[in-house]
């Protein structure tokens, strides 16, 4: 896959993965975000621009990544894609939410959201990149 090609849909996918971040991550259960603000950065209602940034070009990271591992492992249609999706959320994402739920203070409705906006970037990753490499 020419590199030029893997950008332009990397960040295809992180635009499109940034509208599922923000449903899953910022908006569903948000109330919950404030039954502990100790554990949070910065204080309700601050500035959380670069923040968002840095979130971004993480998401923009993973997608590259699992696009990558889905050509790595010969996922080439968005069917086989998708149960990659389910596969890396299961095995990375989920376990690591779950600790964090465990030991820190995070809300476990939080922990649901954070967990399946990971689902939705990963399953929206790998619809765009089967649809455009396909």
């Amino acid at each position: 896959m020419h590199w030029i090609k893997l950008f332009g849909i990397v960040v295809a996918c992180t635009v499109a993965s940034s509208f599922t971040d923000w449903l899953f991550m910022g908006v569903l259960f948000h109330n919950k975000y404030l039954a502990t603000p100790e554990i949070w950065r910065n204080k309700p209602g601050s500035s959380e621009t670069n923040r968002i940034l840095a979130s971004t070009v993480i998401g923009f990271f993973s997608s590259g990544i699992f696009i990558v591992l889905c050509r790595w492992a010969e996922a080439l249609t968005p069917r086989s894609e998708i149960h990659m999706a389910g596969l890396v959320w299961l095995a990375v994402a989920v376990p690591i939410i779950l600790n964090n739920i465990l030991w820190t203070k995070m809300h476990p409705l939080l922990g649901v959201s954070h967990s399946l906006g990971w689902l939705a970037r990963f399953v929206v990753t790998g619809l765009i990149a089967g649809w455009m490499l396909g």
